[in-house]
Formats: structure tokens, C-alpha cells, sequence
């Protein structure tokens, strides 16, 4: 008698309720940090997705975001009240921590005096979320209502001056809530008060590891592809490069990789690209589609527009290498900050759309789109690449948007102002890494400006682009704070390109943090 296929242990899972707040996401990398998977759901999605996870996923606990609303405003965030019957442990944090208690029929009041920055919380009770944590401690928060009163089965368990339940417990019932963000740096202890409750309170099993995810993404893609045929499109970055070896490992001589140079990389980087990926088996393809592209971008100015654009011609190349090969199936290194950018989680916003995904074509000649890193954030792509033994270059290769150059130059695309900013941009990098700045930075690059501004140049007028340097300082690409590039060297950067680049008169330096702005202009 034939025995029956193990199943897969299921995977324990922390959902955290996204209630608008900026920093639902890092709530997120803050539990995958403890080795524990955790996904990000629309409040008011919360209710029928955590109904529907049993099969999928060892349900183990639930988190409350924050949000920019007070729960009294007549169109803030709600959420179903059934979720606090279910049997996992849920907590709340700073607009979660006051929507549960109004939920549980306890008061939120408007404060007499908000608390905003740091703030130093007394602990009243060293167990449940404060377990091994005993006095004041510092904490961030952002707030102007408070919790009031608490129903019977609910203790304070910390206070500050202007928030006497500033966290609660209800052991019982095994809900909590916290007024402050133990997710941000700016709070001593944060791990800690995860930590407690990941692993006293949920009771979770650390064991969200990157080289298990790898080796279930090599069997989910061949059963997903079974007998017939895929590609995937390479472009030499993280993503796509670590997406093509799983692919490779997976479906070996059945997967074909295609680099497309659309005319839009980097100096020099096409050729780079192909000799790199060269090295890896991946039944590597290599096409020249520039002019094709081009084409396409002509007249073209609004930035979305380039997105689609550059989205659908890729897949159009895609569909007639497949239609050759006889492959029926498209891979792609898409990654959750790409899906979180494009709004294509339910109610999310869209930021800018990715090529790869809000930049897609409604119509697609492929039996199914695979994404095998969907769910993983940039650093947990490298920490994947790093246990596959791909290069120091790929692993720690800075990050480059699919549509290119495209999206750096403000306005229609065309070759000469892509052979400008090709060499804006080279000067940037050659600098940032010969002064061996670059481990510390996540982009630097530079950007074509739309409009022209006056100059002197050997003594007469001259009237050229303005370029703008962009250097960001990131771990994940949900936040980031601009670069504080020493002076001196901004300089050497700024002359060199006005000196050697004729067509440019002026040099600026992008200040601005993510959020409110992105890391890309476009």
C-alpha cells in the first residue's frame, strides 16, 4: 500500500491589521526579525482573511497598527469586532491599542495634553508584554487621544504623566495593547516587548528561516509549472538574479532567462549584466529592444504612462521569446515592496506602479505569472542570495528600477538625454565608491531635470539641464533618510559634471526623506 505524502509543517504567522499607519510595515520586519513570518492585511479586510488561513498557515497571533485617525471620526478605521473572538493573542498598538479598548467597551478620550516624541513610560507589571523590563524606559510615540477607562478583565500595566493607561493587559482573554511604538529605534527595549510577545505570549517557533524559504520556493515553482515550460526576464539586480537561480534549481534546462537591454541602463551596465549572468546556468538569452523601447517612450512625459509602457513592451518581448521556446509560464523577481507601491494589495494606494506589477498589460499570453520572493523584503532577498552563494556584486548590487533611466529623467525620454544623465550618473557612482562611501548608502544615483537654468561658462551665458543627486539611507526601502554626503565630496561630484557634461549648467542635492517623498523621483 503506497503511504501518503508527508504534508509541509505549516508555517506559524503573525498578521499585522494595517490601520493607515506608516509604520505597519516595520511592525512587519520587526517579527520576520525574530524568525517569524508575518503578513500585512487592510483592516477592514482583517475578519474574513483571518478566517480563511487555517490551511495555509499556523495562525499564532494578531497585531493592531497604528494610524494617523481618531477612532471618534466618522470615517475612521474599523474593524470587525469578531476578531477579538478569535482564539489567538492581539495586541494593539497606539491607534489599535484605543480602537480595542473602545471595542471592549472601555473609554478613549481626547488627552489634555498629547504626547509626541519621546516619552518615558513607567512599567507597573514586569510580566506579559514587559516581561524582563522593570522601571522607566524610553519610548516614541505620536499621539492625541487616550485610553480612559478599561473594562473589567483589563490591568494597567504602564503609565506616563499624560497617559495613565499608556499599555494594558487582559490575561485572560489574552489581549493587549501599548500606547507607544515599540516597533521604531527610537524605543529602548522594542525587541524585547516583541520578543515577549511572539514568544511567551503567542508561543511562536522561530523558525521563519531564509534557506527553508528557498528550498519550498524550489518546489512551489515546479509544482507550479509541472511538465511544460517558463521564462523569466533578468536584469542583473537582486531580485530578478536570486528569482532565476531558484527558477534554474527548480526547472533546470525548462526555464530560459532573458536579459532585455531596453536602452535605459546604466553606462556600461548592459555588458556588465550579460557577462555576469553568463556564469549561471540559466539558458541565458541576451536581446537589444532599445530602439523598440524608445519608440515606444516617445512624447510620452507623465511617469505612470512610462511605467505601463515600459511594463507592457516588456512583456510583449517576453511573450514572443515564450511563443519560440514553447514556454507557457512568466517568472518575475517581484518583491512586497513593488505590490505595496503599485496598490495592488486590496484598499492599498498607489504610490508609483512597478513595471512588474501595476505596469502590467491586462492582457497577458501566459498560463500564469510565478513570484516566487513576492512576500520577502529587499534584505530578506539578499539574505537568500547570500545562502544560494551568489557573488558579493549581485548580493550587494544597488537597487535599479526595471523601467531604468526612464523613470530619472523628468520628461520625455530620449537618447541624448539618456547618453547625458549616462554620464551625470557615473561620475556620481565613481565617486560615492572610490571615497568608499557606498556600503553605507541603499541608492545613489542621479537625476535629469525637466526644466533648464542659466549658467556661465567661459565667461558667457549658458543656458542648460539641472541634474539632481540622490543618496538614500536604507535596510528595507519602506523608509529612508537622505545621505549626509560630506561637502567636499558633493563638490568634486558637482564640478565634474558641470565641467565635463556641456549640456548641464546646475548641480542640486536631493534632501528630502522617504516618507514624505520616495526614493526614486518617478
Amino acid at each position: 500500500m503506497d503511504k501518503k505524502p508527508k504534508k509541509a509543517k505549516k508555517n506559524d504567522l503573525i498578521v499585522i491589521l494595517d490601520f493607515g499607519g506608516q509604520y505597519a510595515h516595520l511592525i512587519s520586519r520587526r517579527v520576520r526579525e525574530q524568525k517569524v513570518y508575518s503578513k500585512v492585511i487592510p483592516c477592514d479586510n482583517g475578519f474574513k482573511y483571518l478566517s480563511n488561513l487555517k490551511d495555509e498557515y499556523n495562525l499564532k497571533g494578531v497585531i493592531f497598527s497604528g494610524g494617523p485617525s481618531s477612532v471618534y471620526e466618522e470615517n475612521s478605521p474599523k474593524v470587525n469586532p469578531k476578531i477579538l473572538e478569535i482564539d489567538v493573542p492581539i495586541l494593539g498598538i497606539c491607534y489599535g491599542h484605543q480602537l480595542i479598548a473602545q471595542v471592549v467597551g472601555g473609554t478613549v478620550d481626547i488627552a489634555e495634553k498629547g504626547e509626541y516624541g519621546v516619552i518615558h513610560p513607567e512599567i507597573l507589571d514586569s510580566k506579559y508584554l514587559f516581561k524582563g523590563i522593570d522601571g522607566r524606559i524610553k519610548g516614541w510615540t505620536s499621539h492625541k487621544d487616550v485610553v480612559r477607562e478599561l473594562p473589567s478583565g483589563f490591568q494597567t500595566i504602564a503609565t506616563t504623566k499624560n497617559c495613565p493607561i499608556a499599555a494594558y493587559a487582559n490575561e485572560r482573554d489574552n489581549i493587549y495593547g501599548i500606547q507607544w511604538h515599540p516597533e521604531v529605534t527610537h524605543s529602548e527595549l522594542g525587541n524585547k516587548i516583541f520578543e515577549n510577545f511572539l514568544f511567551e505570549i503567542c508561543e511562536c517557533s522561530p523558525e521563519w528561516e531564509m534557506e527553508k524559504f528557498a528550498q519550498e520556493a524550489i518546489e512551489t515553482i515546479k509544482d507550479k509549472v509541472g511538465e511544460d515550460k517558463a521564462i523569466i526576464g533578468v536584469s542583473g539586480g537582486i531580485d530578478s538574479t536570486t528569482a532565476a537561480v531558484l527558477a534554474s534549481r527548480s526547472l533546470k534546462r525548462d526555464l530560459t532567462a532573458v536579459f532585455v537591454d531596453h536602452g535605459l541602463m546604466r553606462q556600461e551596465e548592459s555588458r556588465q549584466v550579460i557577462e555576469a549572468l553568463k556564469k549561471y546556468d540559466l539558458n541565458l538569452i541576451a536581446l537589444d529592444e532599445s530602439d523598440r523601447f524608445f519608440n515606444r517612450l516617445s512624447g510620452i512625459l507623465d511617469p505612470e504612462r512610462k511605467r505601463k509602457v515600459v511594463g507592457e513592451e516588456f512583456i510583449r518581448v517576453f511573450e514572443e521569446v515564450a511563443d519560440s521556446k514553447g514556454a507557457e509560464y512568466l517568472i518575475q523577481g517581484t518583491i512586497y515592496p513593488d505590490w505595496i507601491e503599485s496598490g495592488s494589495e486590496t484598499h492599498s494606494e498607489t504610490i508609483k506602479s512597478h513595471h512588474n506589477v501595476g505596469g502590467l498589460p491586462s492582457k497577458i499570453d501566459f498560463k500564469g505569472i510565478i513570484e516566487p520572493l513576492r512576500s520577502l523584503y529587499k534584505d530578506e532577498v539578499r539574505e537568500i542570495a547570500r545562502t544560494m552563494g551568489l557573488p558579493k556584486e549581485i548580493v550587494e548590487r544597488q537597487p535599479f528600477p526595471g523601467p531604468g533611466l526612464a523613470v530619472r529623467i523628468i520628461g520625455e525620454v530620449t537618447k541624448d538625454k539618456i547618453d547625458i544623465l549616462q554620464k551625470a550618473d557615473k561620475i556620481l557612482r565613481d565617486e560615492v565608491e572610490n571615497k568608499k562611501i557606498d556600503k553605507s548608502l541603499w541608492q545613489y544615483f542621479a537625476v535629469l531635470l525637466s526644466i533648464k537654468s542659466t549658467g556661465v561658462k567661459g565667461d558667457s551665458r549658458d543656458y542648460g539641464y539641472v541634474v539632481a543627486l540622490r543618496a538614500v539611507e536604507s535596510k528595507e526601502a519602506m523608509t529612508a533618510n537622505f545621505a549626509k554626503i560630506p561637502y567636499n565630496i558633493l563638490e568634486k561630484i558637482s564640478n565634474k559634471i558641470s565641467n565635463q557634461i556641456p549640456e548641464v549648467t546646475r548641480v542640486v542635492y536631493d534632501i528630502t526623506h522617504k516618507p514624505p517623498g520616495t526614493i526614486e523621483w518617478e
